[in-house]
């Protein structure tokens, strides 16, 4: 659960999430079970993030845009894209940021 702030830092609103996680190989998809999970957290939240290593299956992902819940979907590939955007292209440098950022 967690708190994320819009607006100018002097009249921020807070807007309430929850958050998922899943560190799974690249061939483990994250089915309906695990995102039931994380929506039904969702009821006094006004959006979740569910973040995984691997990827979301088809009948996961269209249930979740189908159905409209508010929910962002990060997957490997993303994570992947992300750091390279900044700059972390190999795993070399990923685990120095890492432990740079884990002190």
């Amino acid at each position: 659960m967690g708190e994320y702030l819009l607006g100018p830092a002097a009249d921020p609103v807070p807007v309430e999430f929850a958050l998922e996680a899943k560190c799974y190989g690249p061939k483990n998809s994250v089915g309906v079970r695990e995102m039931s999970r994380l929506i039904s957290r969702l009821r006094n939240r006004q959006f979740g993030v569910f973040v995984t290593t691997s990827f979301f299956n088809r009948q996961t992902y269209q249930e979740v845009r189908e159905d409209r819940h508010p929910v962002v979907l990060i997957c490997g590939k993303d994570i992947v894209e992300l750091l390279r955007s900044r700059g972390y292209t190999t795993p070399e440098a990923v685990r120095a940021w890492l432990q740079t950022v884990t002190r």
